[in-house]
């Protein structure tokens, strides 16, 4: 950490040329991080160049009350909030006008099927603060001072929040598999047929 806190400093003090290696050190990070939160490649890529490009321009403004990478994973997360406000806005200017909304993204899909139907329910029923709180504790592994430092809030109302979170995801998995175990009957040993 020392080593992040000593290359900001000296661009701070000049030496723009060394942001390259911010660069090189986060970009990949907070592309998975932004790709988590919009769940579309495209706009993943796009969102980490302008996150990039503001970190770059606020740079002189950072001071190290918190460590760099919480302020920059905040600067993402506010910058993947803004670009999935636009989407809703978007969205629901099209639905007014009966155009088609996009199409599920090649992520959605393979998340689709890498988990579980009751997960997946879960995961979609979760609002952005929440999947974005989930992302940064368990794919991140940012610890709950960290997600604190980025959200702005304290340890204490992250933890709570996290443990809602995650209790809200076990009761929806629950209704959601019991839902979907009610859609097959099992007669006499034979497969279970769809109703």
């Amino acid at each position: 950490m020392e080593a992040i806190e000593e290359t900001i400093r000296r661009i701070q003090s000049g030496e723009i040329y060394l942001f390259a290696n911010i660069v090189n050190e986060y970009q990949q990070r907070i592309y998975i991080y932004c790709l988590r939160l919009l769940r579309n490649e495209d706009e993943a890529e796009d969102a980490v160049q302008d996150i990039m490009l503001k970190v770059f321009e606020k740079i002189k403004s950072y001071h190290p009350k918190v460590t760099f990478t919480s302020w920059m994973y905040k600067v993402a997360y506010n910058h993947c909030l803004n670009l999935l406000r636009k989407r809703r806005i978007r969205q629901q200017f099209n639905w007014l006008f009966r155009q088609e909304v996009t199409a599920e993204s090649a992520e959605q899909s393979v998340v689709k099927k890498m988990v579980s139907e009751p997960v997946a329910d879960a995961l979609s029923m979760l609002t952005t603060e929440e999947r974005n709180l989930l992302i940064l504790r368990v794919f991140e592994e940012k610890t709950f001072e960290e997600i604190g430092e980025i959200l702005g809030k304290s340890m204490d109302a992250v933890t709570k929040k996290y443990g809602r979170v995650r209790q809200k995801m076990k009761n929806t998995m629950e209704i959601r598999g019991e839902s979907h175990a009610r859609k097959s009957i099992n007669l006499g040993g034979a497969a279970p047929k769809e109703i």
